[in-house]
C-alpha cells in the first residue's frame, strides 16, 4: 500500500479565550471529533448548545486554511484533532444589598481544530 504525497499535510485552526466553560466545550467537541468535514458542519448546525456557532466558525476557518494555504479538497478533509483546554478565569465583582460584593467566576477556554485529508491508498 502507498499513501499519497498530501496524507501529512494538515490544516489548523486556533481560538482563545472563548467565554464558555471548557466542560461545556468539550461536549460539543467530541461530537464532531473524527468525523467528515460536510458531516461536521450539519452537526454543528443543527446543535441546540450556545458554543456551537463559534467552534463551527472555527472549523470552517481550519477548512479555509487547508483550501487556500495547501490546495486540499474540502470533500476530503476530515477533524483529525480536537482539543479544548482551559484558560484563565476571568473574576468580578458584583455589588450587593448593603455595600457587599459578591463575586462572579467566568471560565474560558482555548479550542484547536486540525483537519486532515483522508489518505487515498492505492
Amino acid at each position: 500500500m502507498i499513501k499519497s504525497k498530501n496524507s501529512d499535510k494538515e490544516a489548523k485552526a486556533l481560538a482563545q479565550h472563548i467565554c464558555m466553560s471548557f466542560f461545556k466545550a468539550r461536549r460539543v467537541i467530541d461530537q464532531i471529533r473524527g468525523r467528515s468535514y460536510e458531516e461536521t458542519l450539519m452537526i454543528l448546525e443543527l446543535m441546540p448548545y450556545r458554543l456551537s456557532y463559534p467552534i463551527l466558525k472555527l472549523v470552517y476557518s481550519a477548512a479555509a486554511n487547508a483550501i487556500q494555504n495547501m490546495g486540499l479538497n474540502p470533500a476530503d478533509l476530515f477533524i483529525s484533532k480536537a482539543e479544548v483546554n482551559g484558560d484563565a478565569i476571568v473574576k468580578k465583582l458584583k455589588p450587593g444589598a448593603r455595600g457587599r460584593n459578591y463575586p462572579i467566576k467566568k471560565n474560558t477556554c482555548h479550542i484547536k481544530i486540525v483537519l486532515k485529508e483522508k489518505s487515498g491508498f492505492i
